[in-house]
């Protein structure tokens, strides 16, 4: 049997001592401290542990081409309706899914952009170039 990573965590000594005990059994290697996994950074603190995807969302702006951009404190307004419009598709519609999927996970240790990456997702089918998804006039 081969398993890749596991991570142990837990207030149970005895617990862990008994699966850590299946080091005399099997070939494993002890990375003590986990520090990042998943592409999630984790750290102990006194009062619990911290994940944190810094790094992977710099990446994700990087990429974007979005490092310079500044940052705004406004949330989506859950009351907008959000419509494909008639413009231009996308000429490579799969790095727009790629992007979606990339703030999904983003979303672990983000939740506060789960609704606008729920809405900005319902256009997966056939998503338009950027700036073409219009918001309807309010009435």
């Amino acid at each position: 049997m081969y398993v890749d990573d596991i991570v142990l965590i837990g207030n149970d000594h005895h617990g862990i001592s008994k699966i850590k005990h299946l080091c005399h059994h099997f070939q494993t290697k002890d990375l003590s401290k986990l520090r990042y996994f998943l592409g999630i950074e984790v750290a102990q603190s006194k009062n619990g542990i911290v994940i944190s995807q810094r790094k992977y969302a710099l990446d994700i702006l990087e990429e974007t081409g979005l490092m310079n951009s500044k940052p705004v404190d406004t949330h989506m307004d859950p009351n907008a309706k959000l419509l494909p419009s008639q413009g231009e598709p996308f000429l490579d519609p799969e790095r727009y899914k790629k992007l979606v999927g990339k703030l999904n996970y983003l979303t672990i240790t983000r939740p506060d952009i789960s609704f606008a990456v729920s809405v900005v997702s319902q256009f997966l089918n056939s998503p338009c170039a950027p700036g073409k998804l219009t918001i309807p006039p309010l009435h």
